[in-house]
């Protein structure tokens, strides 16, 4: 993973040099709440825990709470964030691509330019599955598929407009079907394993974490992750290294809140990449199978934008934002 490691380091040097403008107590003095926009035990929640631990542990913050505001894939938490947190220095919220989404298709009052973009944290790998008795033993034979009957080829994933349903799509169209005719199905919690693992869907798309166990059991067959590199320990490979140019992460980020001052934001920006050049921080996103996707401030902001052109493309072609 030198590619990340090399983008660790330059964005450790920005965010050292705004560290260096602010006092050094001012990290141990820091009480943060963080907002995870969604229930106890999803990805956000994750996130903003791993944070709260790791911030803590390293001395990088005084205390943080963890507070969670679910509800319409982010974007009730968001505008309760947007609202309650002007000029805050010690409020922060998580969120990542499936809120971009949840932003687009809600028509939400508020969207991430009303916040403010301190790091991008982590980019998980999304694994594309089949049952153990699929006849598709690779990613060839599960295109070929689509290509034949995109209608009965039956996907299941997380919400809707969300990442799994992203990458279905991109998917289908790479298979030379029309996306808008992807056959997704949105399941809660569990129940996208449970019908994959019932032989009731064609294929499925998670988070390779989700359901790492059954991949290595062999209850479900890894074709594919859509990384844009081979992730050490991961057998499945890339898309792009299978010959298909798709790649999506599902990334996640912390913000702050609008209206902050330039020494607050050095401040929070200084404890974050302090936190994510921690051992501690290394250790956990190998124990949680997390990839290292960090990014300072100014390369999240510019990332954002590019970002939401290219969720918003996508969704258009599936038929969810006009």
């Amino acid at each position: 993973m030198t590619f990340f490691r090399s983008r660790l380091a330059a964005g450790w040097l920005v965010a050292a040099g705004a560290a260096l403008s602010a006092p050094a107590s001012m990290a141990q003095d820091l009480e943060l709440t963080i907002t995870a926009p969604a229930g106890a035990g999803g990805g956000w929640d994750a996130a903003a825990r791993s944070l709260q631990q790791v911030m803590m542990e390293t001395g990088n913050a005084r205390s943080v709470q963890v507070i969670n505001v679910p509800g319409a894939g982010g974007t009730v938490g968001l505008a309760q964030f947007v609202q309650g947190a002007e000029g805050s220095p010690n409020q922060l919220l998580v969120g990542g691509i499936t809120l971009v989404g949840a932003i687009l298709t809600n028509k939400a009052p508020y969207d991430l330019t009303a916040v403010t973009p301190l790091a991008r944290l982590t980019g998980d790998p999304l694994v594309i599955v089949v049952p153990k008795a699929s006849p598709y033993q690779t990613m060839a034979d599960l295109m070929e598929g689509i290509k034949g009957d995109v209608e009965h080829t039956i996907w299941a994933g997380g919400s809707a407009g969300g990442a799994d349903h992203m990458l279905s799509a991109l998917v289908t169209q790479a298979a030379g079907q029309d996306p808008a005719k992807v056959n997704y199905v949105a399941y809660s919690g569990g129940e996208a394993l449970a019908a994959m693992l019932g032989g009731q869907v064609t294929a499925g798309v998670s988070g390779y974490g989700e359901w790492q166990g059954q991949i290595e059991s062999g209850d479900l067959r890894a074709l594919a992750i859509s990384y844009p590199e081979p992730i050490e320990g991961i057998a499945a490979q890339p898309l792009k290294a299978q010959g298909i140019d798709i790649e999506l992460v599902n990334w996640r980020g912390i913000f702050a809140g609008p209206g902050i001052s330039d020494a607050d934001k050095a401040a929070l920006e200084a404890a974050i990449a302090k936190t994510v050049e921690s051992p501690e921080w290394q250790d956990l996103l190998k124990a949680r199978g997390w990839s290292n996707y960090y990014a300072p401030s100014d390369e999240f902001a510019a990332f954002l934008a590019a970002e939401t052109e290219r969720v918003r493309a996508i969704l258009t072609s599936i038929g969810l934002v006009e």
